[in-house]
């Protein structure tokens, strides 16, 4: 997911092929969107993480939000929540699983197969279900040639969009993107925690208007459409 022309496209198509199902707002309802003062350049840490500053020097606004979903632990497969108990980041991965190797991905990764898959400069990219349902998205994994993994602990994967990894790998591009995934057990409150977060930004050169991030509102409501989507897809792979 990126505020890229590709992907604004390619989301549209698969939320709205989904969307006029009747049941996808009903499916979805447990996804909720923090609201705006809760996420944020002054209440997201993501925002002065040094990635952020590294890839938007000139500090152009975004398009941002984050999804969040609950689930109770007892609902989880037994062997994610065991390991989070011990602090292993089995969860966090089973999330990413889900993501990228999940139903919510497949029209976008059979796209991006189709136009950039090939045997010399994306053969070491993750492309087929199998190999997104079993990657440990480890620092450098390459999705799809659209997204490569920067950051990894044991709650949380941090990744870049917006473009091919192959390009501008430590510089800022025109359309770019931080993608993190999050998953943790509150073994308090006996529930697990999954979050979405989206940052886009113009990250070559000043953006003409200050005011606003990159997407239009519309492109922003698919999108938000398209993460929802990617939950659900995704708490398949977590679940028993």
């Amino acid at each position: 997911m990126a505020p890229s022309r590709l992907s604004k496209v390619l989301q549209g198509v698969t939320v709205t092929s989904l969307a006029s199902l009747g049941g996808f707002f009903v499916w979805t309802k447990h996804a909720r969107f923090t609201p705006d003062n809760q996420f944020g350049p002054t209440a997201e840490p993501l925002f002065q993480s040094k990635w952020f500053l590294k890839f938007n020097p000139n500090a152009n606004p975004s398009t941002h939000d984050e999804c969040v979903r609950r689930i109770p632990l007892h609902k989880l497969r037994p062997e994610l929540v065991e390991d989070a108990r011990h602090g292993g980041s089995k969860l966090v991965e089973a999330f990413n699983q889900g993501v990228w190797g999940g139903f919510g991905y497949t029209i976008q990764r059979l796209y991006l197969e189709r136009k950039y898959r090939n045997d010399t400069t994306t053969a070491h990219q993750l492309w087929t279900p199998e190999q997104l349902q079993t990657s440990t998205y480890d620092v450098g994994t390459e999705i799809t040639d659209h997204f490569v993994v920067l950051d990894k602990t044991p709650t949380s994967v941090l990744i870049r969009c917006g473009d091919s990894p192959l390009h501008n790998p430590d510089t800022s591009r025109p359309s770019d993107g931080l993608f993190e995934l999050d998953a943790k057990a509150d073994f308090d409150k006996g529930v697990a925690e999954f979050r979405l977060k989206s940052i886009f930004y113009q990250g070559e050169g000043e953006a003409q208007d200050k005011t606003h991030g990159p997407m239009p509102d519309t492109i922003q409501w698919l999108h938000k459409l398209y993460t929802k989507l990617w939950m659900e897809s995704a708490m398949r792979r977590v679940t028993q």
